[in-house]
């Protein structure tokens, strides 16, 4: 983690992008990265501002949180992206109190697509242990109960997938504490059709240059794992075995230690399993009411999220 001088001004993040999950967040922060005016942390995900969420992992302290940022150099803008702030009760309300004139920016996607994707990449990082899409959810009712809970998962929450991409009252949250001046709602099908013109009308929105073209590369491709083995031991090595990795000079770093390489190595680009039809339909269905109020709420005309 960076650290900071006790002599050095702390930058405080202004911008502040905050879901939902697979809907392109991912992309937006590493081409905001390349902006000659902005500066991102190395690490996303942060998650400081979604204390009603229980991580199994420790929180940041504010101090530990603002180090992230101790890299900025008189960039115009800083800022970060931790998805489950749009899922959280408190996070807008925490982020207005911490920054009260930042910028929001919100990624949104079919929801029905999202509760899909989000399965498979819980399923590919160890943090869901039911394979079939179908079953996860049926299993919501008796995982509410403290039932079948994945017993290595960094979090619970997460396999709530319904309540993940219940956008109009977690919006509706960031309009209240911010207005609807400065929060920005993009739609993931316009980001992945159109990335430049969202791109340069995102700058417009952060008050940065916006004729500057960073380089628009597919990032966080969709991924499966290889052996879900090698999956277990890269995100709980045994002991004996990080000695002897140490002992030869092998470093841990998920970028350039063995951990990169072998999660890279145990890594196959194979897309989503196709999604059952009847299974779709079924939660479109379910889902039109959610549609139609998001709809309403946005101005904008998102029927087609549910066209059987």
């Amino acid at each position: 983690m960076k650290r900071t001088s006790a002599t050095t001004p702390v930058r405080r993040p202004d911008f502040f992008i905050v879901g939902a999950p697979k809907c392109g967040t991912t992309a937006l922060i590493e081409y905001l990265k390349q902006h000659p005016e902005v500066f991102v942390p190395e690490r996303k995900e942060l998650d400081f501002f979604c204390t009603d969420l229980v991580f199994k992992k420790y929180h940041l302290s504010e101090p530990q949180y603002l180090s992230w940022f101790a890299g900025a150099n008189g960039q115009r803008r800083a800022g970060e992206g931790s998805v489950w702030y749009l899922r959280s009760t408190r996070a807008a309300a925490e982020i207005k109190d911490f920054s009260p004139t930042a910028r929001i920016i919100i990624m949104l996607r079919n929801p029905v697509e999202v509760m899909h994707a989000l399965h498979s990449q819980r399923v590919y990082n160890g943090n869901e242990d039911i394979e079939d899409f179908a079953a996860a959810l049926e299993a919501e009712g008796d995982r509410r109960l403290g039932l079948r809970l994945p017993q290595l998962a960094t979090d619970d929450f997460g396999c709530f997938y319904r309540d993940t991409v219940r956008y109009a009252s977690q919006i509706e949250r960031y309009f209240d504490a911010f207005g609807r001046e400065h929060v920005r709602v993009i739609l993931y099908e316009e980001f992945a059709r159109e990335t430049a013109r969202v791109f340069r009308e995102t700058c417009r929105f952060l008050e940065i240059d916006e004729e500057f073209k960073p380089c628009l590369s597919v990032i966080n491709a969709r991924k499966r794992v290889r052996s879900p083995a090698v999956r277990e031991f890269l995100r709980r090595p045994p002991a004996p075995a990080r000695l002897l990795l140490r002992a030869v000079g092998l470093r841990p770093d998920r970028n350039g230690g063995y951990k990169g390489w072998l999660r890279r190595l145990n890594s196959t680009s194979r897309g989503l399993r196709p999604l059952d039809a009847a299974l779709r339909q079924r939660l479109q269905r379910e889902f039109k009411p959610e549609v139609r109020r998001l709809s309403e709420l946005l101005g904008r005309d998102l029927s087609h999220w549910c066209a059987t």
